[in-house]
């Protein structure tokens, strides 16, 4: 069956039909998923019924995984009673503890995780910032928990010119601690901030393949260089508004062995609320960046 990609949204996110992701794929299948990925920044694959070394796999045909860093030994604050034991290079980015129950909701963990409900840019808090993210669904909550992607290259394009020539040049500090300081969760140790310490970005970055504009915005930007704080944080704001308007924006309601994939360096994304009494079981695999932002010509 010949590859299809059937576009979601104008220019923006993709169903994909004709790839099964639990086998090796060919090289004509590889380089249609990354020219629909150049294309539409999000990809979907329905019923992949993935083991971890499968997503694995999949993810590989696409570059190199991402390292871990910060030197912690695990993920989001998790304690050894919250972690479960999952595959190399997958990341546990779901609610469910190693006994198969939910986080408690005092938890560092589950309080670390509610940021991710802002929009953000995976990784942007990293010098080299993430490629491509892909999360696998496992496990559905009854209601809620979709994924919502926004287009940072349609943003860029809605520009007016002022604004253009205001951001192009600009640079922002990234770090965790800006994007947990927004939800309250502000009790790090110095060991903590250290590892979180702040990396550079451009606010408007270039695509390397497609050659294409994007905004750079993510809830991990917390300063602009040659601002005051509040005038930055009070542009950033601005533009984030500005970028997430619906006509950007692309919803993604979960369905069980769902498979998705978004590019970082064209969009941001946010998770939507949920019970939190019911598991949402969802792995990640990240792919590691090809460039540091600040050294690119916008």
């Amino acid at each position: 069956m010949p590859v299809s990609i059937q576009t979601m949204r104008p220019g923006f996110a993709g169903m994909v039909a004709g790839i099964d992701c639990t086998r090796t794929l060919s090289p004509a299948d590889v380089a249609a998923v990354e020219k629909g990925m150049d294309d539409d920044a999000v990809l979907i694959f329905r019923d992949q019924k993935l083991t971890d070394e499968q997503q694995l796999a999949f993810t590989l045909h696409f570059g190199d995984i991402e390292r871990t860093g910060y030197g912690m030994t695990r993920i989001h604050f998790r304690t050894e009673q919250e972690a479960r034991s999952l595959g190399s290079g997958i990341g546990d980015f779901s609610n469910v503890r190693g006994d198969g129950k939910p986080l408690a909701t005092d938890s560092r963990a589950y309080m670390f995780k509610l940021a991710d409900r802002l929009w953000h840019s995976d990784s942007s808090f990293k010098a080299i910032p993430a490629k491509y993210s892909l999360l696998s669904g496992r496990a559905i909550p009854s209601w809620g928990g979709a994924t919502e992607f926004a287009d940072m290259r349609a943003a860029y394009d809605a520009l007016d010119e002022r604004w253009r020539r205001e951001v192009e040049d600009l640079v922002c500090l990234h770090s965790q601690m800006y994007s947990r300081e927004k939800v309250g969760f502000t009790e790090l140790s110095e060991q903590e901030r250290e590892a979180f310490k702040p990396v550079r970005q451009r606010l408007v970055r270039r695509h390397p393949v497609t050659g294409r504009k994007s905004l750079f915005l993510s809830a991990h930007a917390g300063m602009i260089e040659g601002m005051s704080l509040p005038e930055g944080r009070m542009l950033l704001h601005e533009l984030t508004e500005f970028a997430t308007q619906e006509r950007f924006v692309y919803s993604h309601a979960w369905q069980v062995n769902d498979l998705v994939v978004w590019d970082n360096r064209v969009t941001m994304h946010r998770g939507r609320r949920f019970d939190p009494a019911e598991p949402r079981d969802v792995r990640q695999t990240r792919l590691a960046g090809d460039a540091v932002t600040i050294e690119q010509a916008a």
